[in-house]
């Protein structure tokens, strides 16, 4: 196992997921007082491997197709893209 793959993947998904839209909403579950803790846990941490195994499956099927360097330009230029969108909507 590559170490530094794993500690860079890491820090950049716990990064990006700070804040975010599905963190408020795993807060807002949690602050029911007649839900389980535990089970909001659950719920949101099987989300996060799903959507993470979904990321991991189409990044391998992609890059059978299309070079790393191709799919990072094209990430790059897709996270521009969304926050133009995302200031153009404040």
């Amino acid at each position: 196992m590559d170490f530094k793959v794993l500690l860079t993947v890491f820090a950049t998904v716990f990064l990006a997921e700070l804040g975010d839209k599905t963190q408020l909403a795993t807060m807002l579950y949690a602050a029911d007082r007649e839900v389980s803790k535990l089970t909001v846990f659950l719920g949101a941490s099987l989300a996060l491997v799903l959507a993470s195994g979904i990321g991991v499956i189409a990044g391998s099927l992609l890059s059978e197709y299309i070079s790393g360097k191709v799919l990072q330009y094209v990430a790059g230029a897709g996270f521009i893209l969304i926050g133009i969108w995302t200031l153009m909507r404040a």
